[in-house]
């Protein structure tokens, strides 16, 4: 074996056992203490293995004995399966699916809850019905809590009537659980799509979390209105084949932003993959560069400015015509 043969091994030695040493922490099918401790005797096996390598007499036999390890490992991590029985937090207790008849689609459990602060509020879910033919675009909204470049990614679909039906791809946390980026590498979370009246999903963010402020932002985007039914068909494939087969949510792979790409797979207007996607938080910036929002000829900044929508969601209060309202500028 090289010296450069020798470094890259060790590095994929480190990587894939800092990656088996998490997915054993984090697991949820164990008692916490068993948990731990086989995750410790896994990290341990990994640091022998790399010791090994200063010496070539028993080199091949440690690789052999990590190899069987690692199939161990992943014969177990393919048993974490996803499941939508559960009991969950209640913001997320239900799921949507939809209804289509020609071009009229159903949805049910579009969520709408009516708050008075963060965490009480009135638990509340309706069913309503769209015609394909009657949708006008769609927005793209960003809510930004720790700065410039992670944020939180969603759409909202519009039709005529001042009509709108946000959809956000987020965690279903269980009862107690917290989010983690960590944890959400390992089969930690399932997935869900939120579907939710703008009064909810983007009133909870600008009305009523301050701890931190979350600055929410409304861009419209450009595109045909092929672009936008082949989207929302897209969306409501989803939701219908998450209401009949859990999936996990990644941070990395499926999350708010990659799913959002991914569902415009069918869509010419779909951007290559970049790292501003990954960076969830220039989104904006990537779609600006690329005239995928409707910019009216102002710069970013200036753009920005105007698509910012907390003040008037303040100003508004959660009323009907609430989403009128946030989008008006003076």
């Amino acid at each position: 074996m090289t010296f450069f043969t020798l470094i890259i091994t060790a590095l994929v030695v480190v990587l894939l056992g800092s990656w088996g040493t998490l997915a054993l922490f984090y697991a949820n099918t164990s008692p916490e203490l068993i948990r731990y401790g086989i995750a410790s005797l896994f990290g341990l096996i990994s640091l022998i293995l790399l010791a090994t390598f200063i010496t070539r007499r028993y080199r091949l036999h440690a690789l052999i004995f990590y190899t069987l390890s690692w199939g161990a490992l992943l014969f177990w991590y393919s048993t974490v399966q996803p499941s939508n029985d559960r009991i969950w937090q209640n913001d997320v207790a239900h799921l949507p699916y939809v209804q289509i008849h020609e071009n009229n689609v159903t949805f049910h459990n579009i969520r709408n809850f009516h708050y008075l602060s963060e965490y009480d509020y009135t638990s509340n879910y309706y069913d309503k019905s769209f015609d394909i033919n009657k949708l006008e675009g769609v927005d793209l909204v960003t809510v930004y809590w720790m700065g410039p470049s992670v944020a939180h990614v969603f759409v909202s679909f519009s039709f005529k009537g001042d009509e709108h039906l946000a959809v956000s791809i987020e965690t279903r946390k269980e009862q107690e659980e917290t989010y983690s980026t960590i944890k959400g590498l390992f089969r930690q979370y399932e997935l869900i799509y939120v579907v939710a009246d703008e009064k909810d999903v983007i009133g909870l963010r600008t009305n009523y979390r301050f701890d931190p402020v979350e600055d929410v932002y409304i861009y419209p985007m450009t595109g045909t209105h092929d672009d936008a039914k082949n989207l929302f068909l897209t969306y409501i494939e989803k939701i219908n084949a998450l209401y009949e087969h859990p999936e996990f949510y990644n941070t990395l792979t499926t999350n708010c932003t990659t799913n959002i790409w991914l569902n415009a797979e069918h869509s010419r207007a779909r951007l290559p993959l970049s790292w501003k996607i990954l960076a969830s938080g220039y989104v904006p910036e990537y779609l600006y560069e690329n005239g995928r929002l409707k910019s009216e000829g102002l710069s970013l900044e200036a753009l920005r400015e105007k698509v910012h929508v907390n003040q008037r969601a303040l100003d508004a209060g959660i009323v009907e015509g609430f989403s009128e309202k946030i989008r008006t500028t003076p």
